[in-house]
């Protein structure tokens, strides 16, 4: 009978072991927004030129052992938006573009991963280099018909049960009707402690409930819209490495370590520099990267219990690898020390020191210095007159500026852009988006289930799966 006993038992354990293998217990989900399969080929390609050959440098998630292709049209077009990719991502369904969390006749509202997630007990995290309310975050939390309904979905994040988001800021943070309490303060009151910079973060972490994460007033100066590009960034500024193992930490001291988590983790501003243009999109992919890497450590830690996915919402910018030539020269484009939104920003501080006396020598002197012009990277005498040009016509003020979605450039920053691209051989589309595959990357528990050719909105689903979370329908 003792024996029996002990049969039955060790069945029991083995069925539960057979049951529980392969589970999905802590879930990093990496969007690179606007990062298509050749944003990817791109900047490995780009770490290749740099050791002087031809061929890839591998990053990272790239490497990871499945892969896939994915759809990502949206319910009403043929190209995405954010908001409906977001959507697709996090809630599993199509939508219209421009809309977040909620079905294409933007009444029906969806739940996201991250509902299910903590609708199991795991604890959840939003993070993004991007403000917290932005496309592609407030797909996994809010509900509203149009994107640019700020303050509603700020609004709704300060309502959250979850317990960790991280970004630049909020878009905006005063009511603009009722002038009644603001986001901060709405925060607070629903039991949010508000940290500035990683450092800040450590001395709250312990003695909050729920914990925003955002970058320092300091930065915000600068730009609220987002944490700064990597190429700009100092030893003060927050970093999509830092917000991932601030997540980790985070959501492991909550019930995290006992009942796992979800974090989704957004490079914004690759997004933002293919809109634009421009080649710092580059440097933001290999970023994320590095904060795919601390995933990745953590992963090598619970190997049997952690699933990293990467992916994206949709490619942005129409980025080819070529132009004609069979030529590549991605190389120059390590002697760019800064974006082309620090640029304009330089030019203005320079004219301000030189006064009577800035004029195109002083400009020419700073390029070189910082793009590597004429003395690293090699210019025609057309594309000098072009800058020079451009530079008489600002000072004349009769200088035309380019802006794109998240940018404005005037004529000389718009020049250097273009000599970028041009000399490297990258060819642009656009400054939009386009209907390109993205790839999906995914190592750990459940990765196999990425693989082939599948939809945007499987991505969560699968993700589900490999957890056993339950996909719950939305509750007022």
């Amino acid at each position: 009978m003792k024996y029996r006993f002990l049969t039955f038992v060790s069945l029991v354990l083995l069925a539960l072991s057979a049951m529980a293998e392969g589970r999905a217990k802590y879930v990093f989900y990496f969007i690179g927004d606007g990062m298509g399969v050749n944003q990817v080929n791109c900047a490995e390609t780009y770490l290749g030129a740099l050791e002087g050959r031809i061929g890839i440098k591998e990053l990272c998630f790239p490497s990871f052992p499945y892969a896939a292709y994915v759809n990502t049209q949206s319910a009403t077009n043929g190209v995405t938006d954010s908001a409906a990719g977001g959507t697709a991502l996090a809630c599993g369904h199509k939508t219209k573009n421009g809309a977040e969390g909620v079905l294409k006749d933007l009444e029906t509202p969806v739940t996201s991963i991250a509902d299910w997630a903590h609708a199991a007990g795991a604890a959840v995290g939003i993070t993004t280099t991007v403000t917290v309310d932005h496309a592609t975050p407030a797909a996994f939390y809010a509900h509203v018909a149009n994107r640019n309904q700020n303050y509603e979905i700020g609004t709704q994040l300060t309502k959250s049960d979850f317990e960790f988001f991280a970004g630049s800021d909020f878009s905006t943070v005063a009511n603009p009707t009722t002038g009644g309490p603001d986001l901060y303060q709405q925060a607070k009151d629903n039991g949010f402690t508000i940290s500035r910079g990683y450092k800040d973060f450590q001395k709250k972490a312990k003695k909050s409930q729920k914990m925003i994460l955002l970058q320092s007033e300091e930065a915000n100066k600068i730009d609220r819209a987002s944490i700064p590009y990597a190429i700009d960034r100092t030893k003060d500024d927050l970093t999509l490495s830092d917000i991932t193992r601030a997540g980790i930490n985070y959501l492991m001291s909550k019930q995290g370590e006992k009942n796992g988590f979800f974090m989704m983790i957004e490079g914004g501003k690759i997004d933002f520099a293919c809109h634009a243009n421009e080649t710092t999109f580059i440097t933001e992919l290999i970023d994320m990267d590095d904060a795919v890497k601390v995933a990745y450590e953590f992963y090598q830690q619970h190997p049997d219990e952690t699933l990293i996915v990467v992916t994206a919402d949709h490619e942005t910018g129409g980025l080819v690898l070529g132009r004609g030539s069979y030529n590549l020269h991605l190389d120059i484009l390590a002697h760019q020390r800064m974006s082309i939104v620090k640029l304009g920003r330089e030019l203005h501080k320079l004219h301000e020191k030189y006064g009577d006396r800035y004029n195109w020598d002083v400009v020419k002197s700073f390029l070189t210095e910082n793009f590597g012009f004429w003395d690293k990277v090699e210019l025609t005498e057309n594309q000098t007159r072009q800058l020079e040009r451009a530079f008489e016509k600002i000072m004349a003020g009769k200088g035309e500026s380019t802006r794109s979605l998240y940018q404005k450039d005037d004529e000389l920053a718009q020049n250097v852009k273009n000599i970028l691209s041009e000399n490297a051989r990258l060819s642009w589309a656009s400054g939009g988006h386009s209907n390109g595959y993205v790839p999906c990357f995914a190592i750990g528990a459940g990765a196999e289930l990425y693989q082939g050719r599948i939809d945007n909105t499987e991505i969560p689903k699968r993700m589900a799966k490999a957890a056993g979370w339950e996909i719950t329908e939305y509750k007022k």
